[in-house]
C-alpha cells in the first residue's frame, strides 16, 4: 500500500480543519440564535418622554418576558412575573450579588411551602428604568439564574401588554 503524496495529505488535513471550523461556527451561531429566542431582550432599549421613561420588551417564543438588567450594578436576567408578590432571587444569584439574608419567612410557591429570607436591593435597573430600595426575597429551590421580577418592583411602574410586547413605564415626576 502506498502512502499519499505530501500535497494530498496536507489537503486532507485542511479539509478536516475546515469542516471542524464550520461545525464550531454553526454550533456557536445556533446557540446564540437559541439564546435570542429565549431572551429577545438582551439589551432593552429605553424611550424617554418629558415625564417618563419607557422600556418595551418582546415576548419569548413561549410567551414569557425575559430581559437582562442589573441588581446593585451587577448583571442579571429577569423573568417578569406579575403573579409573584416579591422580587425573588435564587440563592446562588444572591450569593454572587452579595445580598444579605434577613428575616426568615414561610412562603407558598408552585412547588409548595419553603423558607425564604427577606432582603433589600439598593438598586434594580431595566434599561433606563431605575428603582431604588426594592423589597426582595432570597428564595430557595429556584433553579437557574433568572430573578423573578415580581410586584414589589412592578407596582412602581405602569405596564401594558399588547401583541407580544410589554411596555413598562416609570414616571420621572417625583
Amino acid at each position: 500500500m502506498s502512502t499519499p503524496a505530501p500535497g494530498r495529505r496536507a489537503g486532507r488535513v485542511m479539509l478536516v480543519l475546515a469542516w471542524g471550523a464550520a461545525l464550531l461556527l454553526a454550533t456557536r451561531f445556533f446557540g446564540e440564535w437559541e439564546d435570542g429566542q429565549r431572551n429577545p431582550n438582551r439589551h432593552p432599549e429605553s424611550v424617554h418622554g418629558s415625564d417618563y421613561v419607557e422600556v418595551r420588551l418582546a415576548s419569548s417564543r413561549q410567551g414569557h418576558y425575559r430581559a437582562d438588567g442589573r441588581i446593585d450594578d451587577q448583571p442579571v436576567t429577569f423573568l417578569l412575573d406579575t403573579g409573584a408578590t416579591q422580587v425573588a432571587v435564587p440563592v446562588e444569584v444572591a450569593r454572587r450579588l452579595g445580598l444579605r439574608a434577613g428575616e426568615a419567612i414561610l412562603i407558598s410557591t408552585a412547588n409548595g411551602r419553603a423558607t425564604a429570607h427577606r432582603t433589600r436591593l439598593a438598586s434594580l435597573r431595566l434599561g433606563d428604568i431605575l428603582l431604588r430600595d426594592v423589597e426582595a426575597l432570597i428564595a430557595p429551590g429556584m433553579d437557574g439564574e433568572e430573578v423573578l421580577l415580581g410586584m414589589s418592583a412592578l407596582k412602581q411602574l405602569e405596564f401594558t401588554q399588547r401583541d407580544g410586547t410589554l411596555m413598562l413605564r416609570q414616571s420621572t415626576l417625583r
